[in-house]
């Protein structure tokens, strides 16, 4: 496993390249998902937490009051904190509407959200839509080639599938929201969610794994943790816990490479 700075090299993306510099930086490889439904709790999460976090996750449609000042607000704590967006769309549609799910309606997500995330289901076309929006503004796709929850679909040869398709779109594709690292290939970015400080399971079927399991063992690269901290009664504390182990198991696993 490289040191993030040297993986820099192996990639054109700028959203790559930035997350890349920015993780040394800060020592962080933590991204919270802030799934949280106002525009008050979801600013004042990003401002708290953002020192702490490389990555802020975000579902843009659950937000009770949007507005458009809240993007003026985001972007702002994104650049005075040193954070990306990574808005979690989930797109999985026909290229042609990707498209316009990407760039119009009322969220535009395009113009703000240095990343955000596909399933393959729909076959490389859906790529191939969000490309033509999000490259010519230096943006990045993660590809769902697994997920965290009991009984999921997403495994086998949809993961293999997936993984052929981002390979084809080395300079759009930054990565996969995935349990583990699956391709030897250090330009892509491997985000791992349902993660907890101690191993177990939700009442909904999400599994969680520790930041130690998930960057140590795993060779994963970030963890996304939500409700174990935003669900906390001090979710800044929480977070430097987090974020504290989820260093030490990357420093770990560099010097025994």
């Amino acid at each position: 496993m490289l040191p993030y700075t040297d993986r820099i090299s192996y990639t054109t993306n700028p959203t790559t390249q930035r997350l890349f510099a920015l993780m040394d930086e800060k020592q962080t490889n933590l991204c919270v998902a802030a799934d949280v439904t106002t525009r008050a709790e979801l600013l004042l999460l990003a401002d708290i937490l953002g020192p702490e976090i490389c990555v802020l996750k975000t579902h843009i449609d659950i937000i009770e009051d949007f507005d458009d000042d809240l993007i003026i607000q985001l972007q702002r704590l994104s650049e005075e904190h040193n954070f990306l967006i990574f808005e979690d769309r989930k797109f999985a549609d026909i290229g042609n509407t990707v498209k316009y799910q990407y760039q119009n309606g009322i969220y535009h997500i395009a113009d703000w959200a240095h990343i955000t995330n596909a399933h393959t289901v729909p076959g490389p076309g859906i790529i191939e839509g969000l490309k033509k929006i999000g490259l010519p503004k230096g943006r990045g796709l993660l590809l769902l080639a697994e997920m965290s929850s009991k009984g999921t679909l997403a495994k086998d040869s949809y993961t293999q599938e997936t993984l052929e398709m981002a390979k084809q779109h080395r300079d759009f594709v930054i990565g996969f929201i995935t349990t583990k690292k699956l391709l030897d290939d250090p330009m892509f970015i491997n985000f791992t969610p349902g993660v907890q400080l101690t191993e177990g399971e939700d009442t909904l079927g999400q599994q969680y794994l520790t930041p130690k399991k998930v960057i140590g063992e795993y060779h994963s690269d970030i963890i996304i943790v939500g409700r174990g901290i935003y669900g906390s009664s001090n979710p800044l504390e929480e977070a430097k816990k987090y974020r504290e182990r989820g260093w030490s198991a990357y420093q770990k696993t560099i010097a025994s490479a």
